[in-house]
């Protein structure tokens, strides 16, 4: 089942539990807008490149939309359709004022030289400035962009509307992006995990983890659970995977991962197959790569307790039914995954007030967020009687529903 099947699943399965008129979810489920623009540059050698631009424009009943901008050879509309949707759900998980958004551009990054990246993304900032904007639409790095994919397209968006620093988050710091925005995701899954474990009466200390995805997301999980005494026994990335019953000692691996871009070869841990990373023995599994990597093939193998959804959409609806019915607990992507786009509202929220945060105050409202948020699902759980998928999918879509009705959106 493809990302944009699974997540209209999972809408359609919570609006039944919420008791939402057909008409209202039908409402919810239709994007805003969608727009497509043809991009063509002038590459490094004096030919011309025309590439592929596009944005879902998802829902803004409950505020500006919110998503991020991937660069990637394969951009399939399906699953930008499904991503944007997952962003109007996950930003009111997290109770933020947003909606949803996502899009991209269909390019091989690796392919193009710097100065084509510039001169592409501003293209498409040229073709798109009236559509996004602090108050319309916030876009945000994703696969294959980075701050500085945001940096050009803050200056190309100035251009036409004055210094907007709050039209993009996700920044470098010396132009208004926020102190621990780098690893907030990863943070936020830790805070999650807590949050979880605390309610079976554990900690993050003593408890084995595994981690797919050694990124961005993947790593600073790592890192931080390794600082609260939690034993990482095996990591993997696209180099390989490695693994260490003992646990694995995570700065020596950042210190390896930093002078050979991967994990594989390092010292102190043995090889291990990457395809069998999820069935590794371990009380908590953490997901933080690729989508749809638990299947129906291998979740009857998964040894985990419990499995942390860092990545988007890691699970397939039939592993799902086979984890619950093996009494495994999976906190959803859409409540697990929050960190990034929740230290995203902080950054915005410091360029409108022109006014800067320390890294501490923003961790710190951050575990209040995730701790809140994960209250929050418990309680839909109780009130509809379902697992923790289908609370967060209740909570996130009765928010939106609510803020439509009282907009008088309905039909």
């Amino acid at each position: 089942m493809n990302a944009l099947a699974a997540t209209n699943r999972n809408f359609k399965r919570a609006a039944r539990l919420l008791g939402l008129d057909s008409k209202l979810e039908q409402s919810l489920l239709i994007p805003f807008r969608e727009i497509k623009v043809e991009c063509t540059i002038p590459k490094d050698d004096g030919t011309l490149a025309s590439f592929v631009g596009f944005r879902v424009q998802h829902d803004n009943a409950r505020g500006p939309m919110k998503g991020g901008i991937r660069y990637h050879p394969e951009v399939d509309p399906d699953e930008v359709n499904a991503l944007a949707q997952l962003m109007t759900w996950k930003t009111a998980v997290a109770n933020i004022p947003y909606g949803g958004a996502k899009g991209g551009i269909g390019c091989s990054p690796s392919d193009l030289s710097i100065s084509e990246l510039e001169r592409l993304t501003r293209v498409f900032t040229q073709k798109i400035h009236d559509l996004i904007g602090i108050h319309t639409d916030v876009p945000a790095p994703d696969m294959g962009t980075n701050p500085q994919t945001m940096a050009w397209i803050l200056d190309e968006y100035s251009k036409f509307h004055g210094y907007s620093p709050a039209v993009v988050t996700g920044k470098p710091i010396d132009l208004g992006g926020s102190l621990g925005r780098d690893a907030a995701t990863g943070r936020g899954a830790l805070f999650a995990t807590e949050a979880l474990l605390n309610e079976h009466g554990k900690s993050i200390a003593g408890q084995r983890f595994v981690i797919q995805g050694f990124g961005n997301v993947g790593s600073w999980a790592a890192k931080l659970i390794h600082e609260q005494g939690g034993k990482v026994v095996a990591v993997s990335d696209i180099t390989g995977a490695i693994k260490n019953e003992k646990g694995i000692d995570i700065e020596s691996l950042f210190k390896h991962v930093k002078e050979t871009r991967g994990v594989k070869g390092f010292h102190d841990a043995h090889p291990i197959d990457a395809n069998s990373i999820l069935v590794e023995d371990c009380d908590v599994l953490i997901p933080a790569a690729l989508g749809g990597v638990i299947n129906k093939d291998n979740a009857n193998e998964i040894k985990a307790k419990y499995i942390i959804e860092a990545a988007n959409h890691p699970t397939d609806p039939e592993a799902d039914e086979i984890l619950s019915k093996k009494g495994v607990t999976i906190l959803p992507d859409i409540y697990a995954n929050s960190g990034g786009v929740t230290v995203s509202y902080f950054e915005w929220v410091q360029n409108i007030q022109g006014f800067l945060w320390d890294e501490k105050k923003v961790n710190d409202e951050l575990k209040t967020y995730m701790t809140r948020g994960f209250k929050d699902v418990k309680e839909m759980c109780k009130t509809h009687n379902c697992d923790l998928r289908m609370g967060a999918f209740t909570l996130g879509v009765n928010r939106v529903a609510r803020a439509t009705v009282l907009r008088g959106w309905e039909a």
